[in-house]
């Protein structure tokens, strides 16, 4: 059977097109809105660089290099950025090798320095958690936005996680929530510390609704979008003298406390989502210099010497 592929009128598949094949092949591979979104971005600039009819046979070392070079000097995109756009183009390229619509060749991606994640301090974590009081006056916006930073502070779950989670999707009795969605597609539950599980069942004595309804919603009780999430807490944030407003980085400010105070990495990586280690060991790498601070305080030598009145001269080996 012959294959149906796109091509123009002198066999000369374009980018464009190639780019079309690509996604077409993604989503009947169900991949989510959000990943074929992000493919869509990493073609962008590429398109915009080198004009979306170039042909894909002219796809080559110096292209992809001479791109690299497009977004470090003329975008002035940020590393991170930078490193993920690279790799979705690599995907498509390495499609449009596979289906023989580009010669080979190596995509030797840049080296990205690593960047510390940003999170947030203690101080201004006290500024965010204080509660709003509660009265007539207060709008329901702001007690919501409140809880939703404590939910995020204790579980580290992502926006879209956040976005649809459902009421009876919580488990108050087993003190867990089950996350339906999930970067990776994925269902898996999560336990609740009391904190929290104390906070969301009062929130819930105000936001009502029934099982099947979101847990995070509108002042009209409707299921309320990522993007209205991230400008209700950049609101928030400032108005409580905050100037940080990332909701990312509560995530990150999660796994930091959690590493901090001496949780393991392989129930970080549960609680996370994360299909291996290796972002959880980026963390504890980003968070090398926090985990010096205080070392001596938490030390079992240190500590043992301390709480008996020893010194290094006095510890005889029993023999």
């Amino acid at each position: 059977m012959q294959r149906l592929c796109l091509r123009n009128s002198d066999e000369r598949l374009l980018f464009s097109e190639l780019i079309d094949e690509f996604l077409r092949m993604r989503k009947n591979a169900n991949l989510s809105e959000k990943t074929i979104e992000y493919y869509e971005d990493c073609s962008k600039y590429f398109c915009e660089f080198f004009d979306k009819n170039l042909p894909c046979g002219d796809i080559n070392k110096q292209t992809f290099n001479a791109y690299i070079e497009y977004l470090r000097e003329t975008k002035k995109i940020s590393q991170a950025t930078m490193k993920s756009y690279l790799t979705g183009l690599r995907a498509i390229i390495n499609f449009g090798i596979e289906e023989n619509y580009i010669h080979w060749f190596k995509m030797v991606l840049p080296k990205m320095d690593e960047v510390a994640k940003e999170t947030y301090t203690d101080g201004e974590l006290d500024k965010l958690l204080r509660k709003p009081k509660m009265g007539k006056k207060t709008p329901f916006s702001e007690y919501r936005n409140w809880v939703i930073i404590n939910y995020m502070l204790a579980t580290g779950n992502r926006l879209g996680t956040i976005a649809n989670i459902k009421i009876e999707d919580i488990d108050f009795h087993n003190g867990s929530i089950l996350l339906k969605k999930t970067k990776g597609r994925r269902q898996y539950i999560i336990p609740l510390s009391e904190a929290i599980s104390r906070i969301l069942k009062e929130y819930l004595t105000y936001r009502k609704g029934e099982p099947e309804d979101y847990l995070f919603c509108t002042v009209y009780g409707k299921k309320i979008s990522e993007r209205t999430i991230e400008c209700q807490i950049a609101r928030y944030n400032k108005n409580r003298g905050v100037q940080k407003t990332s909701v990312h980085a509560f995530r990150h400010t999660f796994a930091k406390s959690w590493i901090l105070n001496g949780g393991d990495i392989f129930r970080l990586q549960k609680i996370l989502g994360h299909k291996s280690l290796d972002m959880v060991k980026k963390y504890v790498n980003i968070f090398n210099d926090d985990l010096q601070k205080d070392f001596n305080e938490f030390n079992p030598l240190d500590n043992i010497m301390s709480k008996n009145n020893l010194n290094g001269d006095k510890i005889r080996l029993n023999k």
